[in-house]
């Protein structure tokens, strides 16, 4: 089939490239000139696992353009997907102005039926605006014979997984208003439900909410796990053995409920802000998502007070050690990232860091530029070189096993920050290393006669990238 996508941003080219690999002829328009080029030349400009080799080879084979012309993918193709951003405004709603944007855009230019499918995640009703906005500029044109129908289809992708999750989908939503356009995307859709039906069909409105109602859950989970090992460091609990005593139970499960410093990310933290301003226009009083988003927001601040507490609340001078940037592993996306709370606390409290993160240097670049009091390291070692601590913000596979003896070297003392819970503290403490968890207190440091000897010192956690 032919299909076009407006934004070749993270859920458009994903989503575009995929289809690409299954057969489909697939077109992108961006109105950037420079990543439409380098797009054409193979060159991804997000990290994202499997990517770039989708984009290469299906842009070979003819499968997959790009352009800045937006007359040419408007007459490219009956499918019209829009996967443009929807950025928060000021009071945390979604700016869906680019969705509205491109539906006019479409309208203006169409001399054809069209299926226009909002991709982008956004409130319950955008849809209704974007059919209301084309039918007022078809009106304009004097074209009321051209006929177009509105869908929704919403992306359930995680970063550092997205072309998995595109490529074997737990299910396919899709917000339709007849038959016609439904058949259509289930024709699109055929290549991804051969093991067994993933298309869910249903309203439009509640495809929209659907997709709110996913992230705000997932959202929900690990703010909840994330208070619950903030009772537990109080109560003298170890947070990891209540995990696997919950988890353990099917209706509740292991997913998300790893403790750490807060999630992040471009889809979590709007997604929630923008379910409580949706439910404040409707008059309801979201209190669960306002509960969840307070929770995040004090957690992305754990490392730092446990860093004050150890210093006794003057770090002015001092320099930490930072692995990890992005807000979880295999991205090298920073926004919303704990990393960055925690580095501009650091900085306000006139402390330094050295950080690391094996895919993320070149966006915290973009990010921070010369900052004073930041230091990017071109290895996880080489940011251990004359810091005061250590503090893990992001559980990227290679800092699961360190060399300990080498950490207490390069360290002016052997303290480590694991916003992650990443070490064993049985470990740490054998290694004469003080290791401050979430959710399970300090392990001090113990080396001597009645250090235990006999423990692996293989790492606690193998867990899966989540957006905690």
């Amino acid at each position: 089939m032919q299909v076009t996508f407006f934004g070749t941003g993270y859920v458009g080219l994903v989503q575009a490239a995929v289809l690409a690999e299954a057969g489909h002829h697939v077109i992108c328009v961006d109105i950037d000139a420079r990543k439409v080029e380098g797009l054409r030349q193979g060159q991804v400009p997000i990290y994202e696992p499997g990517l770039e080799r989708l984009v290469r080879d299906n842009s070979a084979a003819g499968r997959l353009l790009f352009t800045t012309d937006a007359a040419e993918g408007i007459a490219h193709s009956t499918l019209q997907f829009i996967a443009v951003g929807t950025p928060p405004d000021e009071d945390g709603s979604a700016d869906i102005k680019y969705v509205l944007g491109v539906a006019d855009q479409i309208a203006a230019q169409m001399d054809e039926h069209k299926i226009v499918v909002v991709k982008s995640t956004v409130p319950v009703g955008t849809s209704h605006k974007v059919k209301e906005k084309m039918k007022a500029r078809l009106a304009e044109r004097n074209r009321p014979d051209l006929t177009f129908d509105v869908a929704s289809n919403p992306e359930f992708l995680k970063e550092g997984a997205a072309v998995a999750d595109c490529s074997k989908p737990d299910r396919i939503i899709v917000g339709v208003e007849n038959e016609a356009a439904e058949k259509v995307l289930r024709e699109l859709y055929a290549p991804f439900s051969r093991n067994h039906e993933k298309i869910i069909s249903m309203d439009i409105r509640s495809a929209e909410l659907t997709k709110y109602a996913a992230n705000c859950m997932l959202a929900t989970k690990i703010s909840f796990i994330n208070e619950i090992a903030n009772l537990a460091e109080l109560l003298g609990a170890d947070i990891e053995k209540i995990r696997l005593g919950i988890g353990s139970d099917p209706r509740i499960g292991y997913q998300f409920i790893y403790p750490g410093v807060g999630y992040g990310g471009s889809c979590f933290p709007k997604d929630v802000q923008a379910l409580i301003r949706t439910a404040d226009e409707v008059g309801f009083d979201a209190t669960v998502m306002k509960s969840v988003e307070r929770r995040n927001n004090e957690q992305k601040r754990f490392l730092f007070d446990k860093i004050l507490q150890h210093f006794g609340g003057d770090i002015a001078g001092k320099t930490f050690a930072m692995w990890g940037l992005a807000f979880k592993p295999n991205t090298d996306d920073m926004r919303e990232a704990p990393s960055r709370v925690l580095m501009e606390a650091l900085w306000a409290a006139k402390a330094k860091v050295r950080a690391y993160d094996p895919k993320a240097m070149d966006e915290c670049r973009r990010i921070y530029g010369d900052v004073d009091g930041l230091e990017l390291c071109e290895t996880q070692e080489e940011a251990l070189e004359g810091a005061d601590a250590l503090v893990l913000v992001t559980e990227w596979k290679s800092f699961f096993a360190p060399d300990f003896d080498e950490l207490k070297r390069m360290l002016k003392e052997p303290v480590v920050f694991d916003g992650r819970n990443v070490f064993d503290p049985v470990v740490t403490s054998r290694q004469g290393i003080t290791l401050y968890g979430v959710g399970r207190g300090v392990s001090e440091g113990v080396r001597g006669k009645n250090a235990p000897s006999d423990v692996s010192a293989a790492p606690t956690s193998n867990r899966a990238a989540v957006g905690n």
